[in-house]
């Protein structure tokens, strides 16, 4: 039977998306978040958005992320992808050329392209140093606070009701919510509360292994050049960046530590910030480079690599664990969650019972390619 009353927790872009989705679909649904809208991880996500995976499922996900993103012009922007290993990282350069393959095998618009062919499409970046490069065409970025506010008014406009500023617990047998003033009960609740998430369902004796870690991004003053710059992903410097603003959004500076999603450093480094610039100025080459603002965000690993979605137990459902890419990919899985939950199907391979959450494991960052 499907649940007539759902309970979503974490109001960042995957809660929002199962909120909307869930209303939309006729169910009675409260979101809660203990902030504000996407306060957490969402509000200081990059935005970067693509389909080159080449991985069947991943890709099949990405690509529906982005036909959806494409129907919210005001938030999504077309703009060609780019990732590149530097002469003489032949381990990434190798593993470059296999993906793009794998990646046109699965019908994607990706292709390898030459050093100088890639300074002729993009005269903005230096390429002296680039030994191979992949283009992802049908890519883009969204503001990623617009996209949640989008997504929240229409969970709103479908009845939704949404409760900021309500931190909450969660109850079992029965499946409750108990917040600051009222405790409810749900037919379903999802977790969707990022770093956070394992914390909430430790409150209902549920584990999940999870480890949230920080990473690290910032925004340079406008850069002085008429050349059209992609997004671009250096895979031997770790560093990723997107226009953004007359300048660029870059980032990563992650740290493959587990960080207390209650008590961490919001800040970016000092060591983060020059290092970025000096990275930038090799890039693009402008003549300086002014940092506007500069932060860090947590991500969230899983022992596998693979996201949590889908049921614990009866009733209770989780989406967490993307390893820096929950926003590209939460229009999808927004919409497969919202799916699992009415009665249908979810993401086998993202089944969170296959793991009994006492796991051990490193911290490996999503966009790290070996």
């Amino acid at each position: 039977m499907e649940p007539s009353t759902v309970a979503v927790v974490g109001a960042g872009a995957i809660g929002v998306t199962a909120t909307a989705e869930l209303a939309t679909r006729g169910a009675d649904v409260t979101l809660y978040e203990r902030g504000s809208l996407a306060a957490g991880s969402s509000g200081r996500a990059a935005g970067v958005c693509y389909d080159a995976f080449a991985d069947r499922t991943d890709a099949r996900i990405a690509t529906r992320s982005l036909e959806r993103f494409r129907e919210l012009p005001s938030v999504f922007t077309e703009l060609p992808y780019v990732w590149l290993a530097r002469s003489g990282d032949e381990k990434r350069a190798t593993a470059i050329r296999t993906q793009s393959r794998r990646m046109h095998e699965l019908g994607l618009d990706v292709s390898l392209v030459a050093p100088d062919d890639l300074y002729d499409r993009f005269p903005g970046l230096v390429t002296d140093d680039v030994a191979v490069a992949a283009i992802a065409h049908g890519a883009g970025y969204a503001e990623t606070e617009n996209y949640v506010e989008v997504m929240a008014e229409r969970a709103r406009k479908n009845g939704a009701a949404i409760r900021t500023e309500t931190p909450v617990e969660i109850a079992t047998d029965p499946l409750q919510v108990p917040a600051a003033d009222e405790k409810r009960s749900f037919d379903a609740v999802l977790v969707a509360g990022g770093a956070h998430s394992k914390h909430i369902l430790d409150t209902a004796g549920v584990s999940i292994p999870l480890k949230p870690y920080r990473v690290q991004a910032l925004v340079t003053d406008p850069i002085p050049t008429s050349e059209t710059v992609p997004m671009c992903f250096d895979a031997t410097g770790n560093y990723y960046f997107r226009p953004h603003t007359g300048g660029l959004l870059v980032g990563d500076g992650t740290e493959r530590v587990e960080s207390d999603p209650e008590h961490w450093q919001r800040d970016a480094d000092e060591e983060f910030v020059q290092q970025t610039r000096e990275r930038i100025a090799e890039r693009i080459r402008p003549d300086e480079i002014g940092v506007r603002k500069a932060w860090a965000g947590l991500c969230t690993a899983t022992p596998d690599g693979d996201p949590l979605v889908g049921e614990l137990r009866s009733g209770l459902f989780v989406a967490t664990g993307f390893h820096g890419h929950g926003f590209m990919r939460a229009p999808a899985l927004g919409e497969r969650i919202t799916d699992e939950i009415l009665g249908g199907d979810g993401v086998r391979r993202f089944d969170p019972t296959r793991f009994d959450g006492t796991e051990t494991f490193e911290i490996v960052a999503g966009m790290d390619i070996e």
